[in-house]
């Protein structure tokens, strides 16, 4: 007979348990590959004889968390099977905490934890995903605009002090190097060993960098005052970085906290030399506008 605790413990883990049954056949269902929806369907599975495991022993229905459903289901669609996926994992550290207690009671949760810690990340783990082979490209991408265009646009906010020649200087800088990278990473591309195709490292890269142009420019379209501007467009920098330092580690399992700091420290260290350069140039060449 189980105490109250233990049973909604258990209850908890039940429904947990359905919800991510739906999770994953709802992703297999929405998902055009035949071996993604295979294992999709296997990790579906799992879930449901764990589910159908602890009903064995509260012998209780219980029914899916529905938003958590959808809202794993829309992140896995809009930024990636992988990413929704191991970012819907990533909350389950405390789940197995929960499974250890709960062992000392009902020995099946000791087996059903060590099987969603080993055999379900490495059914994650084969999951192909077009999209992660040209991470390096998106960096690439992004990289190159924030620690290029960063500089430019704060070096020229103290050589040309005005908003508009700023914005028509840094997207024909941006423009230009969004060029110049997409034939790089053509190049570099069609040299590889084909595991990649030249035309999407493109796509990837480049609309990864325009993307970011775009947003590091913005202030300077919508404000007069160049100072402001400037903190905008470092602080759009900063936001950027964050939001693909935090997807890069959830994919790739990686430290956020590693990643994150580095790209923000050089991003605002070359604006910051860029700023003092200019300072210099509009002192030494007398530059007035």
């Amino acid at each position: 007979m189980l105490d109250q605790a233990t049973k909604k413990r258990l209850l908890s883990a039940q429904r947990a348990e359905i919800t991510e049954h739906f999770i994953y056949e709802k992703l297999s269902q929405s998902t055009k590959d035949p071996h993604n929806k295979g294992i999709l369907k296997r990790i579906s599975s799992d879930e449901l004889e764990h589910h159908n495991v602890w009903k064995e022993y509260t012998g209780e229905d219980v029914k899916p968390d529905r938003l958590k459903i959808w809202m794993y289901y829309l992140i896995s669609r809009i930024l990636g099977l992988t990413f929704g996926i191991k970012l819907m994992e990533r909350g389950e550290e405390q789940a197995q905490e929960t499974y250890q207690e709960i062992s000392k009671v009902v020995p099946a949760a000791k087996d059903i934890a060590r099987e969603e810690d080993e055999h379900e990340k490495q059914l994650i783990g084969l999951i192909d995903e077009e999209r992660l082979k040209y991470t390096g490209d998106i960096v690439r991408g992004m990289n190159v605009a924030l620690v290029e265009l960063t500089g430019v646009l704060a070096g020229l906010t103290l050589a040309i002090p005005n908003t508009r020649l700023i914005l028509t200087v840094g997207l024909i800088t941006g423009i230009a190097m969004t060029l110049s990278l997409a034939s790089t990473e053509y190049l570099a591309a069609r040299t590889g060993e084909g595991i990649r195709s030249p035309f999407k490292a493109v796509v990837y890269a480049g609309l990864a960098n325009i993307f970011t142009v775009l947003f590091l420019v913005f202030p300077y379209f919508i404000f007069t005052n160049i100072y402001f501007s400037l903190g905008l467009m470092l602080l759009n920098a900063i936001i950027v970085i964050f939001l693909f330092s935090f997807y890069i580690s959830v994919t790739k399992d990686i430290s956020f906290w590693k990643r994150f700091p580095e790209m923000v420290l050089i991003s605002l260290g070359v604006a910051a030399l860029a700023f003092g350069i200019g300072l210099l140039a509009r002192i030494f060449l007398h530059v007035e506008i």
